[in-house]
This record gives C-alpha cells, structure tokens and sequence, in this order.
C-alpha cells in the first residue's frame, strides 16, 4: 500500500530523514517509533506530502504520490495529530463531515456516516454532534478526531503521536478502540510514537528509527526477541523484556486444550501478560481458557506462561 524508497528530507546541512526504504503492506498496522528528533513524525508527513522530499520516491499502491495533487492525495488519508486540530466553531456533526462535504457528499449521506463513526467510537449521537469542541473532554475531542479521519472511508490513516497529551485511562481506552476499529476495517494504518508500550500493543509490525535512519523493522516478537543493536535494546528495555514479550503473545498459544480449570475463564485471545496478572490478582496458578463465543476450550497453568 506504502513504500518509501529511498526517502531523504534535508533541511540546509541537517538531514532529517536519510535514505529510510520501507513497505507498508495493505492492512498493516505499522508503528514508526524512536525518540525525539529521529525523524519519525516528518517521515509520516512526507507521506500525504505535508512536507516535501529532498530524495527519493514514495509509492501509494504503487503510484508515485508526487504524481497525484496534494490535495486529492490527502483525502484518500485520514490524518490524526495530537493536538487534534477540530474547527473551534463548527460542531461535532460539522468536523466530522468536513471531508465527505468537500467531496460532496449528499446530505443524508454524510448525517448517516457522522451517526455511524460517533457510534462506532462509542460517542451517543444525540448526546454530542451538537456540541463544540470547548464542551468537550479532550479524550472525547480525540475521539471526534479519529471519526473526522474515518469520515469518507479512506484507505489509509495517518496518526503521529495522537494519544500523547492523554490521560493513562483515556489513552489506554482509545488504544484498544483504535485496535478495534484496525480489526473490523482493515485499513492500513502507520502510526508514530515514542512509547513501547504502546507500539507493542497495537502493531502488526514496528519500524524502528534513530537520527533520521531506519534501524529495524519487523513484528513486535521480532523486535523483543532479536534486537538488531544496542539503541533498539535499550528503547525495548531490557529489565522489561520478559514481561513486554508476555504482551505479544497469547494464551490461545501456550494452553492445554480439553483441560478444565477453576474461577472465570481468560479468552484465548487474551495476552499472557493479562492471563499473569489474573493468577496473581486471583492467587492462583491456573486459569480456565474460552473461546470467543466464552465456551471453555482448555486451561492455562503458570509453567505453561514461562517456558518458550
């Protein structure tokens, strides 16, 4: 779907993006991360051409992107910032339907989209696409901003560090409804923060970069598991490595099935760092397993969590 190839940006003598390739796959979560200043935020605005290259090609399902007018290039991308960037003075309804309008969309249309996106990120139609964005909690603010980026359907999704400025609760809740939202859709989507945690959470693959270079790309297991040198160890953490690599698997893949077990049942689709923190929570060093219709499958034992 994307391929930077060979992508520089230069400002004066600084480079700021230096020769970076990368192939974003259709319907891969990908997940730029490194710290600050390494280039990540401006790779990913050099996507929808928010900024210019220097060097070298970026392929949009295999059309070179400086061939399509900005403009049109943008409203194929839903873009999500962290300051969220909602128009002050227009409503709920409005800010969500400021795209599909500029392509315009009928007006039943777009009503009908704005009630499915508010739904979707569990906003109650009624309750908000009168207000303004001051009425809102800045989590509820995000929330418009992600169905503002959904609104006309577009391939790909563009977010640079949009949970950033939330609250731990707010930003664990949007994480799992942007996950959610990546499941049922399948849109592509590249995603820029400087959080492992967060990274390891939602990807399907991280691309991993420091002064401007791409250091490693590959799934998050890969990453954990086999670290390509030292700035990556230290940006997984290597006193965490153990319990961040129990976050990327899960216990559909350790438990033994036909086997039954006490106390509520874990879902197969679970991580075993959720299935570690309910043996601790329930003191108990086995838990009963379901599957995504809750019936039971098998069971998890401790000993099962830690061998490889």
């Amino acid at each position: 779907m994307i391929e930077l190839d060979r992508v520089t940006k230069r400002y004066g003598n600084s480079i700021v993006v230096d020769d970076l390739s990368l192939a974003i796959r259709d319907g891969e979560f990908c997940v730029i991360i490194g710290s600050s200043g390494a280039g990540k935020s401006t790779a990913l605005k050099m996507i929808n051409q928010l900024i210019p290259l220097s060097a070298g090609v970026i392929r949009i399902d295999g059309k070179d992107a400086a061939s399509v007018v900005p403009e049109e290039l943008r409203r194929r991308m839903g873009y999500v910032i962290q300051s969220i960037g909602l128009f002050p003075h227009w409503t709920v309804e409005r800010n969500v339907g400021a795209v599909p309008a500029l392509l315009g969309w009928p007006a039943a249309r777009i009503r009908d989209r704005t009630r499915e996106l508010l739904v979707l990120l569990k906003l109650d139609p009624e309750g908000f696409w009168r207000k303004y964005p001051h009425q809102l909690s800045i989590g509820q603010q995000q929330r418009v901003g992600i169905a503002r980026a959904l609104a006309a359907d577009p391939d790909v999704l563009l977010m640079d560090e949009p949970f950033g400025a939330l609250d731990p609760i707010t930003r664990d809740a949007l994480q799992s409804e942007i996950a959610r939202i990546h499941r049922e859709s399948r849109k592509t989507i590249v995603f820029v923060t400087h959080d492992m945690e967060e990274a390891l959470k939602l990807a399907s693959r991280i691309a991993v970069m420091d002064r401007g270079r791409l250091i490693q790309a590959g799934t998050p297991l890969e990453i954990l598991a086999s670290p390509a040198n030292d700035f990556v160890r230290d940006l997984v953490g290597q006193d965490e490595v153990g319990i961040r690599l129990l976050s990327v698997e899960t216990v559909g893949n350790r438990l033994r099935r036909g086997e039954a077990a006490p106390h509520q049942p874990i879902a197969a689709t679970a991580s075993l760092r959720q299935a570690l923190s309910r043996m601790i929570a329930e003191r108990t060093d086995r838990l009963a397993v379901a599957d995504a219709e809750g019936r039971p499958i098998g069971a998890l034992h401790l000993s099962d969590i830690v061998r490889r």
